[in-house]
């Protein structure tokens, strides 16, 4: 670990430049997994068409490996070692969480507030906006948080195809045998991971409405009693068990 220090120390300026060339490939990545995913998302499961396809064409992409991907890109004419091979692949990668929450979320909303909306006179387009948008926020979020987190961790491999980023560092060291290159470059990504997650988990509970929010508190607390009871439960049968043996 200190040889790891020691290179953080004495490679400020190369960590600046790398830790920005991460946030900024990750960034666009997700931007534009959100472009792509959100609006079809929204549209399937307002309108209930083509679900089923959606949901199996993103599970299919869940499953390729992250490698595979960039290897795929980046063997498509035009890319090679570029940023852009590994924005694309990025963003293939982010697209299936993001598509399959936001369908999940909006879907989710009770069809009695959905069609008491629409007894209220509102529109497709104002039920959207104003009553499964709203309630399928946390769910949409919580997609965004998977895919911004996956995004922030695999752009490591874009080091691979010439992207830059903190992948450099890990590569490199691998080329040179620098320990401590490689754990400074690990516990970089690592925790720009873990400030992606947390900050996105901020935005999943700040998007959550209020009364949503108690519902599903109560709800928490209620499993947890209910868990506790049983609990209860088995250890009193095993004691009585333990008695008459």
């Amino acid at each position: 670990m200190s040889d790891a220090i020691d290179f953080l120390a004495g490679h400020r300026g190369e960590v600046l430049q790398r830790g920005l060339e991460h946030v900024r490939i990750s960034g666009i990545s997700l931007v534009l997994a959100l472009a792509v995913a959100l609006p079809v998302a929204l549209w399937l499961a307002h309108t209930g068409r083509g679900g089923v396809l959606a949901i199996n064409a993103s599970n299919i992409g869940r499953a390729l490996p992250s490698l595979a991907i960039i290897a795929l890109v980046f063997s498509l004419p035009g890319f090679g070692l570029s940023q852009n091979t590994a924005i694309i692949a990025l963003v293939l990668l982010g697209i299936p969480p993001i598509l399959t929450n936001a369908y999940v979320g909006v879907r989710g909303v009770d069809r009695d507030v959905v069609e008491a909306a629409r007894g209220m006179g509102m529109r497709g387009t104002q039920i959207l906006r104003g009553v499964e948008l709203p309630l399928a926020a946390p769910v949409i979020m919580a997609g965004v948080r998977t895919g911004a987190v996956q995004i922030v961790a695999t752009a490591t491999l874009g080091a691979l195809v010439g992207a830059g980023g903190l992948g450099v560092f890990i590569i490199d060291a691998i080329a040179l045998q620098d320990t401590g290159r490689l754990i400074a470059g690990a516990v970089l990504v690592a925790l720009l991971a873990i400030v992606t997650d947390v900050g996105f988990g901020a935005l999943e509970r700040a998007v959550t409405p209020a009364g949503l929010a108690v519902t599903q508190h109560r709800e928490r607390t209620r499993r947890r009693g209910a868990g506790r009871g049983r609990g209860d439960q088995v250890l009193a049968g095993q004691a009585r068990r333990s008695g008459a043996a």
